[in-house]
């Protein structure tokens, strides 16, 4: 008997479209795809930084437009977004706002099979073009599959207006990805796992590219703003190759969803993943002072105090982060961290004193 391989479907953007006030474009973009009609989902602070030039560009091209603010990423605001969806019946949803807006586009508009176009309003992490989403209320605290935009908006000029926390907090999730590889190809020699090469190399491709211009990075340009936004695309293409977050998410994104968990205070998701790949590069056995100088030549947080959590709830987030995803072996499922050998692990990559 001939046996018929698994179907991968492998959703990537038809248009990527990046630089200085491409924002503008958008209108001409919905239009060139022949969508007629869009809903635009943003935020209160969004909606004036480029929701409104987006409306504004899609009317000029003559394409119908509301827009429906939302204020969190949760199941409720899915929900509402996806009733809105019914009512108009538009040809392609519009996320504009950071990646908790676009999240909430795109898996209502999953749910409801129409496609969606992201509009990212800062470069905090790689969930601009991946095909999953990470939303509050759920069954699981970690990314969900939704679906992955038709075309992404970058417009350089709106990113680089954002607070270079956010820049520093997407440089930080990227270099995540030198962690998240090793974890994936150990699961592979280890477990089996199913395993992409082509997509585990594209996504420490753009791990090194960080790292390699961490210094022109800092300088917050336009260039930079470049380098980093290609980066995240080439993450999210990373992700839907594999079908799977793992060429994107490993051990260092277990311990940041821990931290999301047993803390009380919270920073950024690239923040915390960066921190935590400094402390998973050093149970691989790879480089983390050198992740850690990179992370502090862009401006990083490398420490509890600098992420503004405290020493026991980075220990308490290592003991944990393994329970979050039992199903995805990563090298905290082969240290089997104690609250002794967690404080050890933290003390002795500079995480705490």
């Amino acid at each position: 008997m001939i046996s018929v391989p698994e179907i991968h479907k492998i959703e990537l953007p038809r248009e990527v479209v990046m630089g200085e006030g491409v924002i503008k474009l958008s209108g001409d973009i919905m239009k060139r795809m022949n969508l007629k009609s869009a809903l635009l989902v943003t935020g209160e602070r969004t909606y004036e930084v480029a929701g409104e030039d987006v409306i504004d560009s899609l009317k000029e091209a003559g394409s119908l437009i509301e827009h429906l603010i939302v204020k969190t990423p949760t199941m409720e605001e899915v929900e509402k977004v996806r009733g809105r969806i019914r009512e108009i019946g538009p040809d392609v949803v519009v996320g504009v706002g950071g990646g908790k807006i676009i999240d909430v586009a795109k898996l209502s508009s999953a749910k409801q099979r129409i496609p969606f176009i992201s509009v990212p309003t800062n470069a905090s992490h790689d969930g601009t073009t991946s095909p999953f989403a990470s939303i509050k209320g759920g069954e699981r605290p970690y990314s969900i599959r939704a679906q992955a935009p038709i075309a992404v908006i970058a417009d350089t000029t709106v990113i680089a207006r954002s607070p270079y926390r956010f820049i520093a907090s997407g440089c930080g999730d990227i270099i995540a990805k030198y962690t998240a590889v090793r974890d994936w190809l150990l699961a592979h020699l280890l477990k089996k796992e199913d395993y992409s090469e082509y997509a585990a190399d594209l996504a420490l491709m753009s791990s090194k590219l960080i790292m390699k211009n961490a210094r022109s990075i800092r300088k917050n340009t336009e260039a930079s703003i470049r380098i980093l936004v290609k980066a995240l695309i080439s993450c999210g293409v990373a992700i839907s190759i594999a079908a799977s977050t793992r060429p994107c998410s490993g051990s260092e994104h277990l311990f940041s969803h821990a931290l999301d968990f047993t803390s009380k205070d919270h920073a950024l998701h690239g923040e915390q993943c960066g921190v935590g790949t400094i402390m998973m590069a050093y149970l691989h056995g790879l480089n983390w002072k050198k992740v850690k100088q990179k992370l502090q030549i862009i401006g990083a947080p490398t420490t509890a105090d600098e992420l503004h959590i405290r020493p026991k709830y980075i220990v308490k987030a290592l003991t944990y982060a393994h329970k979050i995803r039992p199903e995805r072996y990563t090298i905290l499922e082969d240290k089997a961290l104690t609250e002794d050998s967690a404080k050890n692990l933290a003390r002795e990559t500079g995480v705490i004193s």
